[in-house]
């Protein structure tokens, strides 16, 4: 019998859209009270993919990405997407129901890149409380990450997965130290024959 195992915590990314670049520094100071510190910030990314949003949003959107510094259990993705939704709905146009700002949680493991997302489709998996993920890149050895055939376009530029695969780098060394300092708990810990 295959026996349960706690998953290897994983790398919190987040993306941000918005026409108002200044919400992002003030939705930023809300996700650090959250969940600590970012280490790393994109530059602002001109959101030209795709015109989904700007019926919502309005036009000139732009993305900017982020990641933090504390690793999470996975499963917690469900309770960072729902944090997202009510802060979205916080920063309502005034009088509306309309988006300012949309806010897209994931995470990065060593072979993926998942997000979160409230919508269902057919490659995307629930996993309760209205939140769905999805793979939406993979790693490969020696090619970084690859997007699949569901991939939004802008995950697919080069741009969006240089910036995933330094982020991967940066939680591989990550998991390394904390690996290092797991071995060095068990080590004085284990009683000395």
């Amino acid at each position: 019998m295959a026996k349960v195992r706690r998953p290897e915590p994983v790398k919190l990314t987040m993306s941000m859209i918005s026409a108002e670049e200044t919400l992002f520094t003030q939705v930023e100071e809300r996700m650090t009270q959250r969940w600590g510190q970012i280490d790393f910030r994109s530059q602002v990314l001109a959101f030209q993919h795709t015109s989904y949003y700007e019926k919502e949003m309005g036009p000139n959107l732009k993305r900017k990405l982020l990641s933090f510094e504390s690793l999470i259990d996975p499963g917690k993705i469900i309770q960072v997407k729902l944090f997202t939704n009510e802060l979205e709905e916080e920063f309502l146009y005034p009088n509306s129901s309309r988006r300012r700002l949309n806010l897209d949680p994931g995470y990065i493991s060593l072979s993926k890149l998942v997000l979160a997302t409230t919508k269902d489709y057919e490659h995307r998996i629930y996993l309760g409380r209205g939140i769905y993920a999805e793979i939406t890149l993979r790693y490969k050895r020696g090619r970084g990450f690859q997007p699949w055939e569901v991939t939004y376009p802008d995950y697919r530029s080069t741009e969006y997965l240089e910036i995933f695969t330094y982020l991967r780098q940066i939680y591989h060394g990550q998991l390394g130290k904390e690996k290092s300092s797991q071995t060095k708990k068990d080590r004085c810990l284990s009683p000395k024959t």
